[in-house]
């Protein structure tokens, strides 16, 4: 009985106060009603006050306008071994950089070493995407000023292309088609490619130019020559300034220790034969593995061309600079002089200091005899010359940085 009459006053005092049979609010409960929205409204001016002084509040994006005197490159594939030294040669001759790229051959260390590096505003900025999707690509165009795109980004394994070689179409020949489109679409006038001597196939003389004739025999260099054509096609009805870079065999790191080559290790099988050396100095594989020893070469291995990275990006920035509207260059990148896959291997056991178990397999598909470029082309156009020629001392600067990089961008 006490209950139920105390429930009852409760809820008497919660109902509004009548007189006259007219119904009237509790003036307590209109004025807490009031007050709440009296403290909304101060505190909703209160965060719009803190928000304008902020100096990000409706600041634009320094990467969003063009800015007289700064150029800005998008490079893609920026997180990669190649793409990654391009950015920081970059960011060093104070261009503005935006790097896209998905990770799913990049490493995003590499990213986080030049954001230490040059963590100013308006320098550099990372931007997880992939190329093959068209919305995202020209959401990136949209919302980003570009002068200049370096186009790195691609599945880059002779191996595994004869393996995957849809994989290699999609990724090197569709997603350059993504990127040329959305340049077209957005006023981006220069472009800088990255492509590969895989496109000339094995011709029959040696040194390679620019004007021996593109066989390619791999589905790699297939998909390569593919993106050159789209883009030479597309070149001839615009203003695009247009730069192709056909590059050799790529060793090397950051001479300074800052940058190295850290391959995911479920690719190490198709990797860089550089790659395959310091693994085996290390212990991380018991031994090198050389697939090919009856090649019509000296000592029955395969020749090549091998470019020292840093040379290389080299190349890209005095592309870059030279670029000019309905320009169109095509280079060869490389040293101008073959060396055997015998002659590499014991480069690699002295600049490592190491004693290198090599077995002698049969032939990788997709491979050929040998491959060396003539340079004369760019030394003479672009006042470009490879600096590091000698394989020892290339491959003792990528050794420091394996050394100390054991867990690739993982420990420093």
């Amino acid at each position: 009985m006490l209950n139920f009459v105390r429930s009852r006053s409760q809820q008497r005092s919660t109902r509004s106060m009548s007189l006259g049979g007219m119904d009237y609010p509790d003036p307590k409960k209109k004025g807490s009603f009031v007050g709440k929205i009296l403290l909304a409204a101060v505190l909703t001016a209160l965060c719009i006050l803190v928000l304008k002084r902020s100096s990000s509040f409706n600041a634009p994006s320094p990467f969003s306008h063009h800015e007289p005197g700064v150029t800005h490159v998008l490079v893609t594939g920026g997180a990669g071994y190649i793409g990654s030294h391009a950015s920081f040669r970059l960011l060093k001759d104070q261009y503005r950089v935006t790097i896209v790229d998905n990770l799913s051959r990049g490493n995003l260390g590499a990213v986080k070493v030049l954001q230490k590096l040059f963590p100013e505003t308006g320098r550099l900025q990372f931007i997880y995407a992939d190329l093959g999707d068209p919305k995202a690509v020209n959401k990136i165009f949209s919302e980003n000023s570009f002068d200049a795109v370096m186009h790195f980004a691609a599945v880059a394994y002779v191996g595994e292309s004869t393996l995957d070689p849809l994989k290699y179409y999609h990724n090197i020949t569709s997603n350059t088609l993504v990127v040329l489109e959305a340049m077209a679409a957005h006023g981006v006038k220069t472009l800088i490619y990255s492509s590969t001597c895989a496109t000339y196939g094995e011709p029959e003389k040696m040194p390679i130019t620019e004007t021996t004739v593109q066989v390619p025999i791999n589905p790699y260099g297939k998909a390569k020559k593919m993106a050159e054509d789209i883009i030479l096609d597309f070149s001839k009805n615009s203003d695009m300034a247009v730069m192709i870079l056909r590059y050799f065999n790529v060793i090397g790191s950051d001479p300074e220790g800052r940058l190295g080559e850290a391959p995911r290790p479920e690719l190490r099988e198709h990797g860089r034969i550089s790659g395959a050396c310091f693994d085996a100095a290390r212990g991380i594989i018991p031994g090198l593995k050389v697939k090919g020893t009856d090649y019509d070469t000296p000592d029955g291995t395969c020749i090549r061309d091998y470019i020292d990275v840093t040379d290389l990006v080299d190349a890209h920035v005095k592309a870059l600079e030279k670029a000019a509207p309905k320009k169109v260059g095509i280079y060869n990148v490389g040293t101008g002089k073959g060396r055997s896959v015998k002659e590499f291997v014991e480069a690699c056991k002295k600049a490592t200091g190491m004693e290198i178990k090599v077995d002698y397999l049969p032939r990788r598909p997709g491979d050929y005899a040998k491959v060396y470029s003539d340079p004369s082309k760019i030394a003479r156009e672009l006042n470009w010359a490879a600096r590091y020629t000698n394989l020892t001392q290339s491959l003792q600067i990528a050794w420091r940085w394996q050394k100390s990089h054991r867990d690739g961008y993982g420990t420093a």
